[in-house]
């Protein structure tokens, strides 16, 4: 049986779960805005991790983003330090923090199509009659 879930995976969704409750907890920045973390790739060797976020409740500009992610990447060794005290490794990735565009996307994308569907309907109506 081949391995369907490697330890990689294990370690970055353990490391996404863990980074949620850090960040919600430990970092008091005010400028900081809702974050979510949406994933967490971790490199084989464990040398580095990209931690992919997106930011909740505010609107989504580039200069906020921007801030965002700058507060997290100053705040990656302090929460490096406390991600190897809750998971137990040997070797704590660096964190790398990334803005994570999908999920703007996957709602502009849904927008898009309910319009479509919307105008087909309409549409249809018109032929009808």
């Amino acid at each position: 049986m081949a391995k369907e879930y490697s330890r990689t995976q294990r370690i970055g969704d353990q490391m996404q779960r863990e980074l949620a409750l850090l960040i919600q907890r430990e970092i008091k920045d005010p400028r900081l805005g809702l974050v979510t973390i949406t994933g967490c790739d971790v490199a084989r060797d464990l040398s580095h991790a990209k931690v992919f976020i997106t930011v909740m409740g505010q609107d989504d500009n580039a200069e906020v983003i921007k801030q965002n992610t700058d507060i997290l990447n100053d705040a990656a060794g302090f929460l490096r330090m406390q991600l190897g005290r809750a998971m137990k490794l040997r070797t704590v990735p660096q964190l790398h923090f990334n803005y994570d565009a999908s999920i703007r996307r996957g709602v502009e994308l849904s927008a898009l199509i309910e319009r479509a569907v919307a105008e087909d309907r309409k549409h249809q109506g018109n032929d009808e009659e």
